[in-house]
């Protein structure tokens, strides 16, 4: 059964980084973020992205910042939980 769940958590962390990614690479072709499954990932991905997005916007400064590191900081915890595991 323990490894049943750490399979499967390490399977969700491998899809999320994977759609992660995708939606990165979706998010420089201005025609792409318009469609549908730009949406679909986006419903997936913001949720586990938004609340670092958050965190680093308090850090004096990085609401000017002009990238955002949040998707960075993102794959960084979800790399160091699958480690974990």
């Amino acid at each position: 059964m323990n490894t049943l769940v750490r399979s499967l958590a390490l399977l969700l962390i491998e899809v999320l980084q994977t759609l992660m990614l995708v939606m990165a690479l979706m998010s420089w072709v201005p025609q792409l973020r318009q469609t549908k499954l730009y949406y679909m990932i986006a419903m997936v991905v913001e949720p586990v992205i938004d609340p670092f997005r958050r965190l680093l916007y308090r850090i004096p400064g990085m609401d000017r910042f002009p990238l955002d590191l949040s998707f960075l900081a993102a794959w960084m915890v979800l790399s160091l939980l699958a480690g974990l595991l």
